[in-house]
């Protein structure tokens, strides 16, 4: 290890000792009022209809998200917070919303299709009329022989999958194995993403140059295949519009915005087409896709409040709560995150309305840019805590910063050693049955303490594993104790993660007041406990492997993309999901 690396680690050892063996001093009555108050007082489904069925779909650089981090912000200052605030975390990209799509196909047969815009799509002028083809290309060599014959057609692009019985449920609660799973620790490090990423990237450049091939040969627009949920929940009419689908990486900014008007349909539908034109059946196909660009530099803010600390010694010590405001476009974003955004204002509204007088501040953050690299979280890390240099090798400046390699030890900044800890609720509408330390095993005991009152709330797992694919990475990659509970999954893997059935009426009202009680437990011990949450040494990402540190944080809607493709090739190997 290098002398750098072995001082910080002794200056953090100092700075931040193991949790005492003594117990925890737990005020069992602040546990009563929190559970009175949220389970019998709850504004939790208030928050998510005027949210979800009031604002709508909350994509990243949208209208929609400007009124709801103005909406956010707003309830906070009503509900009794301080400095509730929008903070830019920087340029995101194009402004979008869809306003109405619809597709059908007119010949040989009449039938109307379930289909949505892409994020980021064009629009059409007016409804279109044009002939089916089906393109088969995995490189650009394969492209080839479609020049000269695209001229007004409507393209399917994508390959069919199959669609199999749903054999088993799509909603599931953990039961006893299912957590002792999770709690057991992998003494064998599974494989990592390296192979499968590296393959998803090489697809997705040839999408976006497949895109400008369409483009340039005066194709009128493309159509492509829901994936796949877990379970096979991506049939029956379920659709995704994620990352996973469109036609490159960056579509939010305009040197790379789709040439074509894009919609995206449920694959019973792609597969009626894509048979026909196999069986050499000519097809027609109508659709209009109206999308409005609002922006070509529009910028990214989350929305930030505070409950100010009251302990003369402690106050400038913070402990932070939060979730991300931001969805995709084809639901209205209520389990992903809509719920997790309503439990943090839950949060705050039941230790605003219990009057608590915090030692160390507590401060909520409702972060954006999260679909698309978790940019709000890392942003907000990197202006106040600190951040990890890439690499600034021609090979990776070309890839997104999420899955850049690392470039150099983490830069940290003086409010970096004020902070304790950062909870985060954004696994679906699911009750919280624990907690996931990120390899912090010294914090086991403590948490256990924490979640003894709690076990008739179905609160008794502590994993030392860790997970990913949301923003509690950002505060963890410089090494702040960030952590995301352990949820009952219900259907959020199999329909409506990313999909057009994440609605109000998948949201359970029961588990998100359960979910409110159980962290606005956990954000007032941190903020009354005379020490802060012990930390691990800091993350050296220099001394990582080529390639590992960065697939902590890759951009969601592709990570599940490229499993759900490798689920497919070998289902025996895939890693873990959010």
């Amino acid at each position: 290890m290098k002398k750098y690396a072995c001082l910080a680690t002794c200056l953090l050892a100092l700075s931040f000792p193991l949790c005492a063996q003594k117990p925890e001093a737990l005020d069992y009555n602040m546990y009563q009022r929190i559970r009175s108050e949220g389970f019998d007082h709850s504004h939790i489904m208030e928050y998510a209809s005027a949210l979800m069925d009031g604002i709508g779909p909350r994509l990243t650089g949208s209208p929609n998200l400007k009124h709801a981090n103005e909406w956010t912000r707003d309830q906070f200052t009503s509900m009794g917070c301080s400095n509730a605030h929008l903070e830019d975390w920087g340029e995101f990209g194009l402004g979008w919303r869809q306003i109405n799509t619809w597709v059908r196909m007119s010949a040989p047969d009449n039938a109307v299709f379930i289909a949505q815009a892409l994020p980021w799509s064009p629009a059409t002028s007016g409804p279109i009329n044009g002939q089916a083809i089906w393109i088969e290309a995995k490189d650009e060599k394969d492209l080839e022989k479609y020049k000269g014959k695209l001229t007004g057609k409507i393209i399917f692009f994508g390959p069919m999958r199959d669609v199999k019985p749903v054999e088993k449920p799509l909603t599931k609660r953990n039961e006893d194995a299912d957590l002792k799973k999770i709690e057991d620790f992998p003494v064998r490090v599974g494989e990592q993403h390296e192979d499968f990423l590296a393959g998803f990237i090489k697809e997705l450049t040839f999408r976006e140059k497949a895109g400008k091939f369409f483009a340039d040969e005066h194709a009128a627009a493309i159509v492509v295949p829901s994936r796949d949920g877990r379970d096979n929940g991506g049939s029956g009419g379920t659709i995704f519009d994620d990352g996973g689908t469109g036609m490159g990486w960056f579509t939010y900014q305009r040197e790379h915005a789709e040439k074509l008007p894009i919609v995206v349909t449920a694959i019973e539908n792609y597969g009626r087409v894509y048979r026909l034109l196999k069986a050499n059946v000519p097809v027609s196909i109508e659709m209009d896709v109206r999308t409005e660009f609002t922006g070509d530099h529009e910028h990214g803010f989350d929305t930030i409040a505070e409950i100010p600390g009251t302990d003369p010694a402690l106050k400038d010590q913070v402990v932070m709560v939060g979730g991300h405001l931001d969805s995709w476009a084809s639901g209205t974003g209520a389990t992903d995150n809509g719920a997790g955004t309503v439990v943090a204002m839950e949060v705050m509204r039941i230790l605003n309305a219990l009057h608590v007088q915090p030692r160390r501040t507590i401060r909520v953050a409702l972060w954006t840019g999260e679909e698309e690299g978790e940019f709000g979280s890392y942003g907000y890390v990197k202006n106040h805590f600190g951040f990890a240099p890439l690499s600034t090798a021609p090979d990776q400046l070309a890839l997104p910063e999420f899955v850049r390699k690392p470039g150099g030890p983490i830069q940290i900044k003086p409010e970096h050693a004020k902070i304790s800890g950062y909870f985060n609720v954004d696994n679906g509408s699911g009750k919280i049955r624990g907690i996931y330390l990120q390899g912090n095993a010294q914090l086991a005991p403590l948490f256990k303490e924490w979640i003894a009152p709690l076990s008739d709330l179905g609160v008794n797992t502590i994993s030392v594993r860790n997970t990913g694919g949301t923003d509690h990475e950002a505060f963890d990659s410089v090494g702040i104790p960030g952590f995301q509970f352990i949820q009952d999954p219900l259907d959020y893997s199999s329909r409506t993660h990313h999909s057009n059935m994440d609605l109000y009426e998948r949201l359970q009202p029961a588990d998100l007041a359960q979910a409110a009680v159980v962290e606005a437990i956990f954000v007032y011990n941190t903020a009354m406990r005379d020490q802060m949450l012990p930390r691990k040494p800091l993350p050296h990402p220099e001394l990582d492997e080529p390639g590992k540190a960065p697939l902590k944080n890759v951009m969601p809607g592709v990570v599940a993309a490229a499993e759900e493709q490798k689920k497919d090739a070998t289902p025996e190997k895939t890693p873990e999901k959010k």
